[in-house]
């Protein structure tokens, strides 16, 4: 509480705000009077100052923006050759060991073979027993056939000679009977001649001896593993002397010239994206490698009702391993020319309403609303509000809106440069 004095007439003092008043002969009204006048002219304020706030800029730029799409993915090889036996034997040998580079068609290992040798070499003798006898068959027939043919003609020509003496009266028509008969036997010797030549169950047992032989030999030729791709060897489970189960792979071969990135990602998202967008792929540790989409699934996956994307990226040096786990992120969109201001600019209501402080060329701040579109990262598109060119406050941006228009207008700006992190922060 203030406290005034007045010194009155004959030294007496009267304390204002007190609880006493010394009298005199001073009438008390006057006193009083004095003391209210006094603490009045004391208790008058000071006028307020203009509050200084200090904040940090972003530019409103014209740049480029895209739409990505990033998500968790799974690396697999480019191509894969799980290489089993279709014939249960002891390996015999391995020609690569767990880390070879191997070519398409390059003999890997062999397995045992001499009796799958010895069955191929028992069925080539009986093809080669049957092709021989078919083409005695076939030899034969056509004997018999031109025999047959000759006989008819020779026939056909005595017939037709007693036809013409019968006419004249010089034979009787017994003989032109008789050559008849001699005649229908010639023509059904030669037809049945002529059945002779066509000769499918000779044809029929070489083509079943001839796939014996391919049979055998087939069996033998799945003695020698051959890789199918280029690649590099990287499983290789057996030993020599080891009979593989069946079914188990006895090595794999991988072509780790590109690797896959199998994501999984919601409908939405999925239905911006499309085979030849630009993509990026991201190891744990390792700079990110540019990539492109390959697929976008047409279904959806009926656990995660997610669509799975690929994407393929090039692998120098296999660094980047299959079954490793890694980020993928995809162009679904790029805006050439968009303004764009750092995200941290942008003040959203509740109702979703965005608006942005902008400093003017005198630093004064001003509110300003404002649509958005595309985010990517620290970044957002600003489709209408601003024009580009602004400086928007990132830093300090939320403290100067919540201030009524008329005290931001009196606010004084301090613009202060960018905190640079400490060595002892990026160590923490």
């Amino acid at each position: 509480m203030h406290t005034t004095e007045a010194i009155l007439a004959g030294g007496r003092v009267f304390r204002g705000g007190g609880v006493r008043a010394v009298r005199s002969g001073v009438p008390l009204a006057a006193v009083l009077l004095a003391g209210i006048f006094l603490w009045g002219c004391s208790s008058k304020e000071e006028p307020e100052e203009a509050p200084t706030v200090a904040v940090q800029v972003g530019g409103a730029m014209d740049q480029t923006i895209q739409r990505k799409v990033e998500a968790d993915a799974i690396l697999y090889p480019l191509d894969q050759a799980a290489l089993t036996a279709k014939v249960s034997a002891p390996v015999s040998k391995f020609y690569v060991e767990r880390g070879s580079q191997v070519h398409a068609g390059q003999l890997l290992a062999e397995l045992e073979s001499k009796d799958l040798s010895g069955a191929v070499t028992e069925n080539q003798g009986g093809y080669d027993q049957a092709q021989a006898e078919y083409q005695a068959a076939i030899q034969k027939a056509e004997q018999d056939l031109k025999l047959a043919k000759d006989v008819l003609d020779s026939e056909q020509k005595q017939y037709d000679s007693r036809v013409n003496l019968y006419k004249e009266g010089a034979i009787a028509a017994k003989d032109v009977d008789d050559a008849k008969v001699s005649l229908t036997q010639a023509q059904n010797e030669y037809q049945t001649a002529q059945k002779q030549l066509d000769l499918k169950a000779a044809e029929g047992q070489l083509m079943a001896a001839k796939g014996r032989t391919e049979s055998a030999a087939a069996e033998l030729g799945y003695t020698k593993i051959v890789s199918p791709i280029d690649g590099v060897v990287t499983d290789l489970p057996f030993y020599a002397g080891e009979t593989p189960p069946t079914g188990s792979p006895i090595l794999t071969v991988m072509n780790l010239s590109s690797v896959i990135a199998r994501a999984h990602i919601g409908q939405d998202e999925a239905a911006n994206l499309k085979a030849g967008d630009v993509a990026s792929v991201t190891v744990a540790g390792q700079s990110p490698v540019k990539g492109k989409v390959t697929l976008v699934s047409p279904a959806l996956d009926p656990n995660s009702t997610t669509v799975e994307v690929w994407v393929q990226a090039p692998n120098p040096g296999g660094k980047m391993r299959p079954g490793t786990s890694a980020r993928v992120s995809m162009v679904a969109q790029s805006v050439p020319h968009a303004i764009v201001i750092p995200v941290a600019a942008l003040l959203t209501d509740t109702d979703g309403t965005t608006r942005v402080i902008v400093l003017d060329s005198d630093n004064m701040p001003h509110k300003q609303k404002v649509q958005v579109g595309i985010r990517d990262g620290d970044a957002v598109q600003i489709t209408s509000g601003l024009k580009g060119g602004e400086r928007v406050v990132t830093v300090g941006a939320f403290e100067l809106d919540n201030e009524d228009d008329p005290v931001l207008a009196k606010t004084k700006i301090q613009v202060q440069a960018p905190k640079v992190p400490d060595e002892d922060d990026d160590d923490e």
